[in-house]
């Protein structure tokens, strides 16, 4: 009968077919960068927030309505 190799699936991750580039270590320990982010995350967030509310503020004026 002979060996039958197995089926190939076709993968549309590029990891598979390009590798990745090693990471270099940055030394931050991993909870305390995950902390760093979450926080900077959280500013930006509500930087986001502000600005949204700045824009939907300055297109009312002329009339124009965002959320109806």
């Amino acid at each position: 009968m002979g060996c039958r190799a197995p089926e190939q699936f076709h993968v549309l991750t590029p990891g598979r077919y390009v590798g990745t580039a090693a990471q270099e270590d940055d030394g931050e320990p991993f909870e305390e960068k995950m902390q760093r982010l979450v926080k900077q995350l959280r500013e930006q967030q509500a930087e986001a927030l502000r600005l949204d509310i700045a824009i939907a503020q300055n297109l009312e004026a002329p009339g124009f309505v965002i959320n109806e």
